[in-house]
């Protein structure tokens, strides 16, 4: 292996993406570089008066088949090949007539691109790069030799390494290079794989590659003691890997985390709501049938457990407004995240400047497709995105008392927060706004009991006259598996339960909501969430 610095005499440029490309290629011609190409690139540098020579010149053989035979040459990858300090690599180079390639400058085909602008199985597939894949990864493995670039943005740090060392590239450049590369084939290869499950609705295959593009490099992860960084991957959905920020200090891990799942627990909601995220547990979430009415539903959000939300995320799946922000700004809240901030709600925020204010132009779907990662020891699970919505049809009322329509309202808002908080999950609602959520809890009766409590506490923090749940519905993410986690909603006060059932002891439990006159309905569909 060689540690010299290795001057750059011919450059194979074949670029989809053209930015920076007439100034790269200036330069090159500049400093007295043999500047290769192909197609479009080769018509774009000669359009700048650049001088170029097209690869069919310098193969001596015509691109063939529309253009997926042009690269494919003995001259194109014995130039990029051959090592310098062999003697029968130099030798074969002599025989055959192969010149050496020194830079090589490729971005492959815009298959991702392709696929989001809803390209058809023929546009995709022809937008499958193939030599360039071929060329890139036989100069990333001359990198001893071979500088290769993928990344326009790299384009100025080359020209800055060529200038420094005389029209010439160091080791440690082109290895820095070289596992870029590597990284960009390999999540070119992981979009099409990707693509080609999903249109053989195969979600889980054989093998399975996750690759993402890194956005931002955080300061530390869940503890000051880890290292992390936030990737963007898949198809792009609205929230925090799309989101521009307006204002506010730079994003945490933790902060990410949160943010993420108070932007897809308002979501689920066709109504407007707000939600307030702690841990990525809410606090308190609210809905309402008018928009303008969003700094009301805030308030009855924060009421739910005023306490926690101090320092929480707050998400709201309508443009955020002046009014509403007003209402925000009074208590600590680590980052906002809307559709939209109206002009008007940015100036209300900007008297909190150290505040994250995240716009993400749209909200994403909750019923989508999409894989969910965890990572374990030695690997990782997979599995469908919880897509699962619930409405009034799919309910199976089990008991003598059928709930009243403003109960189903109730349960249904219940439920789809109960799919947010982390299992065993309990939530009491009253009038489209949480009143008492019990997480994370070893036993569901401890969930309901602690809701319960925490729906005690917020009354005596509003000096109401009796606890919150009094009037109130309760949801279960799962099935009670004993009666004494409903009694328990029962004697907090709640009316009418909504839960999976498909417990062996579903009869006990049906009896035990009508001996306490609550109506219960089961949705056949369980929301655990780890």
């Amino acid at each position: 292996m060689t540690t010299t610095i290795y001057p750059i005499r011919r450059a194979l440029i074949s670029v989809s993406d053209k930015a920076g490309l007439e100034d790269l290629g200036r330069f090159l011609s500049n400093q007295g570089v043999e500047i290769l190409s192909t197609g479009g690139s080769a018509k774009a540098l000669s359009a700048a008066g650049i001088p170029v020579k097209e690869v069919a010149a310098h193969t001596g053989f015509p691109e063939i088949m529309d253009g997926r035979v042009k690269t494919l040459h003995p001259k194109i990858h014995g130039g990029l090949l051959a090592r310098r300090d062999s003697d029968e690599h130099r030798h074969a180079q002599q025989v055959h007539d192969i010149p050496d390639i020194d830079l090589l400058v490729v971005n492959l085909y815009p298959f991702a691109r392709t696929v989001a602008g809803g390209g058809d199985w023929d546009d995709c597939i022809e937008n499958i790069d193939v030599g360039g894949p071929a060329m890139l990864r036989g100069a990333a493995k001359n990198h001893d030799f071979v500088t290769v670039v993928t990344d326009p943005g790299d384009y100025a740090m080359l020209i800055a390494e060529m200038e420094a060392h005389a029209g010439g590239t160091s080791l440690a450049f082109r290895r820095q290079l070289a596992r870029k590369t590597y990284a960009h084939t390999a999540s070119y290869d992981g979009a099409i794989a990707a693509w080609m499950s999903d249109q053989a609705a195969d979600p889980l295959p054989e093998q399975l590659s996750i690759s993402g593009t890194r956005l931002q490099t955080l300061r530390y992860g869940e503890n000051p003691h880890q290292q992390a960084a936030f990737y963007r991957s898949g198809p792009a959905r609205p929230g925090v890997a799309t989101a521009l920020q307006l204002q506010g200090k730079e994003l945490s891990y933790n902060n990410l985390n949160d943010t993420d799942a108070a932007f897809e627990l308002v979501a689920e909601f066709d109504a407007p709501a707000i939600a307030i995220i702690k841990h990525a547990n809410p606090c308190g979430v609210a809905v309402t049938d008018d928009a303008a009415k969003l700094a009301e539903a805030y308030a009855r959000a924060l009421a739910c457990d005023p306490v926690s939300a101090f320092g929480g995320i707050i998400a709201l799946n309508r443009p955020l407004d002046a009014a509403t922000a007003t209402e925000i700004v009074k208590l600590f809240a680590e980052v906002v995240i809307a559709p939209q901030i109206s002009p008007e709600a940015r100036s209300v925020l900007a008297a909190k400047p150290n505040v994250r204010v995240l716009e993400t132009g749209a909200m994403p779907d909750p019923t989508a497709r999409g894989l969910m990662i965890k990572s374990l020891a030695g690997g990782f699970l997979a599995q469908d995105r919880d897509s699962a919505h619930i409405a009034a049809a799919d309910l199976k009322v089990v008991t003598k008392r059928a709930p009243s329509e403003a109960e189903i309202a109730d349960l249904l808002f219940a439920f789809r927060v109960a799919k947010h908080v982390k299992s065993n999950a309990i939530v009491y609602a009253k009038n489209g706004a949480t009143v008492g959520i019990g997480a994370g809890q070893m036993s569901r009766v401890d969930s309901s009991r602690i809701a319960a409590w925490k729906a005690d506490e917020a009354a005596k923090a509003a000096g109401a006259a009796e606890s919150f749940a009094k009037g109130s519905v309760v949801a279960s993410d799962a099935f009670f598996p004993f009666a004494d986690g409903l009694l328990a909603a029962a004697s907090a006060g709640a009316t009418a339960v909504i839960q999976p059932g498909g417990s062996m002891r579903d009869a006990d439990i049906i009896k035990a909501a009508d001996d306490a006159g609550l109506a219960m309905v089961l949705t056949g569909v369980r929301h655990f969430r780890h």
